[in-house]
């Protein structure tokens, strides 16, 4: 008789029964590069009605988020030193240091994320490579999906 071993090739989120997250993250994002002036990000967020957006590189890497508590940073700078907000780029102001979540994240993983951090969103990567971005209200959208159980 011969055995042949057979392989679990479910992942971690299909053995917990939590869709992914990628399943209900926005696609279409409105994205900065670093070279950006903050007057366009300014505009764009108005125009768009979002508190804030990712920053690529040339290569699609995510390497930074401005919101509109940066861009609010740089109109206070431009009254204190007598200079337009046109005059100050992405780069300087942007968050570097990014939480994230993986494309293999699951929507329960990222509820907790949400709870040990006060982030309206997360963005999604892949390799460094942003995918998408999940916000709170995503995570409740898919939490109507839950199937919970009786212990």
């Amino acid at each position: 008789m011969n055995f042949t071993p057979k392989f679990d090739t479910t992942t971690d989120t299909e053995k917990k029964g939590y869709e992914p997250v990628t399943k209900y993250m926005a696609k279409d994002l409105i994205t900065f590069k670093p070279d950006d002036e903050i007057g366009d990000v300014i505009s764009k967020l108005n125009d768009h009605q979002i508190s804030g957006a990712p920053v690529l590189n040339e290569r699609k890497e995510l390497i930074g988020i401005i919101s509109e508590q940066d861009c609010l940073r740089v109109v206070i700078d431009s009254v204190y030193h007598n200079q337009p907000v046109s005059k100050h780029l992405v780069k300087d102001y942007m968050q570097k240091d990014i939480i994230s979540v993986s494309h293999d994240s699951d929507v329960v993983d990222v509820a907790n994320m949400f709870l040990k951090h006060r982030f309206r969103r997360f963005p999604v990567v892949k390799d460094g490579i942003l995918q998408g971005q999940v916000s709170k209200r995503d995570i409740l959208r898919a939490a109507l999906k839950i199937k919970f159980t009786t212990w």
